[in-house]
């Protein structure tokens, strides 16, 4: 009973410290989902939200996960901080260095000497998820330490950045670069749209930045290609995870899924994983929008 109680004191205190009220549960969608989830080898959490009814669903959405990459999307916010404070330029002139090299991704594939904008290091951050250059960035922010006070201060006490972040060597060993839960990760994508992560035209463009994204194979594959989106997702091995901000024609919605200890470790299509996000993504797009007759092409899974 105190584990209850202690569950409902907390999501009415963190939609109150959102300035909203209590969500009512969308409870056909929450059926839907958990129908969804009953084969799944892994732990999964989700978190939906219908921005224009309120209604919500949360399934182990306050339970950490790996971010993966969608750790990305704090570092944008602790370098657009930076760049708010005046200490930092959008479009100054970067020179990147060997010793920066962390894969073969597009930056670490530059030579040693060569020179780019921090605007365009950031658009790779987010457009195609490159590794060398959101570890960069994160420094650039001023490491994981800044990144995780300015979260702390802006009421997100759950997602933090562990890789190269002093004192966070034991979550990174549990959790990889960084840890979240589905809710506060898509809360976090909703403080940016509202305009209120940094100022609004910072809000804006890392919105901007979020919405171009390359890896558009999984959860997006389940939405119509001319409906705006905003989305990061990531992988690991036992891990992959999807936050999405969908435009639809009939109100917005935001929506995150996570999993952890998948069985499926493997790198194809076929994942439980990737599968999962895109059976997450088609049931809430045919859940919002029950009168669309869209479906993806057919063999569009040839370009996945």
């Amino acid at each position: 009973m105190r584990l209850i109680i202690t569950c409902v004191l907390f999501a009415v205190c963190f939609s109150t410290a959102f300035g909203q009220p209590p969500a009512q549960t969308d409870k056909k969608l929450e059926q839907k989902l958990k129908t969804a989830f009953a084969s799944f080898r892994g732990d999964v959490g989700v978190y939906v939200h219908n921005l224009r009814t309120g209604k919500t669903v949360a399934i182990n959405a306050d339970t950490l996960f790996p971010t993966a990459s969608t750790v990305k999307i704090p570092i944008q916010c602790g370098l657009f901080d930076k760049i708010q404070q005046g200490e930092l330029t959008y479009g100054q002139e970067l020179v990147y260095k060997d010793s920066l090299h962390y894969d073969d991704g597009i930056v670490g594939s530059l030579k040693d000497g060569a020179k780019i904008p921090l605007s365009e290091v950031v658009m790779l951050m987010e457009t195609v998820s490159d590794n060398t250059g959101s570890l960069w960035c994160q420094a650039l922010a001023g490491g994981g330490a800044a990144i995780n006070d300015w979260l702390e201060t802006n009421g997100f006490h759950q997602t933090r950045v562990n890789s190269r972040t002093p004192g966070r060597k034991a979550n990174q060993a549990q959790y990889g670069w960084g840890q979240t839960s589905p809710r506060e990760l898509a809360s976090l994508l909703t403080y940016i749209r509202q305009g209120k992560a940094v100022s609004p035209a910072a809000s804006d463009e890392m919105y901007r930045n979020l919405g171009r994204q390359y890896w558009d194979n999984d959860g997006l594959s389940q939405v119509p290609p001319d409906v705006k989106t905003a989305c990061k997702n990531g992988a690991v091995n036992q891990a992959r995870s999807e936050v999405v901000l969908v435009h639809a024609p009939h109100g917005d919605y935001v929506y995150c899924v996570m999993t952890k200890n998948q069985k499926d470790e493997s790198w194809e299509r076929t994942n439980e994983g990737f599968t999962l996000l895109r059976t997450v993504g088609a049931i809430l797009w045919h859940h919002f929008e029950p009168k669309s007759t869209w479906k993806p092409a057919e063999g569009y899974e040839k370009w996945w």
